[in-house]
């Protein structure tokens, strides 16, 4: 039996922190004086007296959750934050409350999507609203996915379960320590990456809006052109803390602790570099030979892409689709891919495809030696059966929800690249997809209500590793 009141008081406790957090763009909106003050006040009084009433109506003594309890918690406070976080942009003048969610299910799940223009000109309280959701998106889902999701052993996380995976009363108080930790080194990230931002010719407000969006690999920017507004420069430090928020930042904190570099002992992130570098090489060589560029901005063109793509955060820099249908090639399976486990980034991470290395060599061993006995490993530990059922049923889902996705895009009238692309930029959490109409240099405003739905409900999948909402789809679940 699911614990109905103790989830609605949890519900709870996460409207109410979401009710302080939206007293941040209320300052801006005071200290510019945009009439966002109010839009902003009414939503935050409505969602603090809904945090309010689950609060009380859930109030217990002794919170205990089981598996399914959190099944349904994940799923559900994720939703409940997206519809309350909507308001401010529902109440902002010209804008759907239709466009409000899908801009926030985009920001809050770090995808990057966007259905809005003008950003330029667009007032400070809404523009720090947007990143502040991406900001708090990426935490949350970093948290999620080392302490809820390998307890739930979704898609092979079961790999990097850590003590605090443990849902156990002992546990509580690791559970704690450890979302403390993390939480402090990616605010202190993110003050790093605002003041290299800074040092590269941002001002402190574009500064710290695009740092809050790289280091949740979010994307979403201040400028309607994106990061191709800013100088050379920022775009490197654009590159460097892409590629800080696609690393596990569980690995972040174990190396201040232990005073030594453990996040270059894993086979995860020592991989994924290695990917990284070869893409991006690779295609800095060939716009440098094909499209007359010196080597240096062809690298850092093809880095930042490929990073911006490779780990999520969807960020427009150029339009990599003029760059002839080898990079666009390119560019739809990065989209796939995603980085480590316990990152910010979604995709498929690229740790499932190491281990489908890891067994495929394998599978060829046998087929020499059909008697031998081998032991798979990856990252020092066994890969046992149920997690090779977990990632291939995590792997086929990725796909038929895709498929299905795209199914829906292509009946409200899209076309077939629109409709596929956009499939997958929803679920793997990117941000552009392909075609003149969500590609790089355009963006969702022109979908119909039907997709944008259909899109931010691929987004939530995609961010909650499909499996967690799977799950609640099968009957079995709600019998006992």
């Amino acid at each position: 039996m699911i614990n109905i009141k103790q989830l609605v008081f949890v519900i709870g406790i996460f409207l109410s922190i979401l009710t302080g957090f939206m007293l941040i763009p209320m300052s801006f909106a005071l200290i510019y004086g945009e009439e966002t003050i109010g839009d902003f006040m009414l939503s935050a009084i409505f969602t603090g007296s809904v945090a309010i009433f689950c609060i009380q109506s859930g109030r217990l003594h002794d919170i205990r959750l089981n598996i399914r309890d959190m099944f349904v918690l994940t799923c559900a406070t994720w939703l409940a934050v997206s519809l309350c976080a909507a308001l401010p942009f529902a109440l902002y003048h010209g804008i759907t409350y239709t466009d409000a969610f899908f801009e926030t299910m985009s920001g809050i799940t770090t995808t990057g999507s966007t259905v809005l223009s003008g950003l330029d000109n667009m007032d400070h309280s809404i523009l720090i609203w947007r990143s502040l959701l991406q900001w708090l998106g990426g935490i949350g889902f970093i948290v999620m996915a080392v302490a809820v999701l390998p307890f739930l052993n979704v898609g092979g996380m079961r790999l990097f379960r850590t003590e605090s995976s443990d849902w156990s009363d002992k546990a509580t108080p690791r559970t704690q320590y450890m979302a403390k930790n993390l939480f402090w080194v990616y605010g202190c990230l993110t003050l790093l990456c605002s003041f290299c931002y800074h040092q590269a010719g941002m001002n402190w407000f574009e500064a710290i809006n695009h740092a809050m969006t790289t280091l949740s690999t979010g994307g979403y920017s201040t400028s309607d052109n994106s990061m191709a507004h800013f100088s050379n420069a920022a775009h490197w430090v654009g590159i460097v803390f892409m590629l800080a928020g696609g690393l596990p930042l569980l690995m972040f904190v174990q190396s201040i602790q232990q005073r030594n570099i453990s996040i270059w002992n894993d086979q995860q992130v020592k991989g994924f570099l290695l990917f990284v570098a070869t893409v991006s090489f690779s295609i800095a060589l060939w716009l440098s030979l094909h499209k007359n560029l010196s080597f240096i901005d062809a690298l850092r063109l093809s880095s930042f892409n490929v990073i911006s793509v490779v780990t999520t955060t969807g960020y427009g820099l150029t339009d990599y689709q003029a760059w002839g249908a080898f990079a666009s090639t390119a560019f739809l399976f990065l989209m796939l891919i995603g980085s480590c486990s316990g990152s910010t980034s979604g995709g498929i991470k690229i740790f499932r495809f190491q281990i489908s290395m890891v067994i495929m060599r394998q599978q060829i061993k046998q087929q020499f030696h059909p008697k031998g006995l081998f032991k798979d490993t990856f990252n020092g530990h066994k890969v046992s059966e149920d997690i090779v059922r977990s990632l291939v049923t995590f792997i086929m889902l990725f796909f038929i929800v895709i498929l299905g996705l795209s199914m829906i895009l292509v009946l409200t009238g899209l076309d077939i690249i629109t409709s596929f692309t956009g499939a997958i930029t929803a679920v793997a959490n990117v941000g552009p997809g392909l075609g003149p109409i969500i590609g790089p240099a355009g963006n969702f405003s022109s979908l119909s209500d039907v997709a944008k739905w259909a899109l931010a409900f691929g987004m939530l999948l995609g961010r909650l590793e499909i499996l967690t909402v799977a799950v609640l789809c099968h009957p079995q679940f709600w019998r006992y």
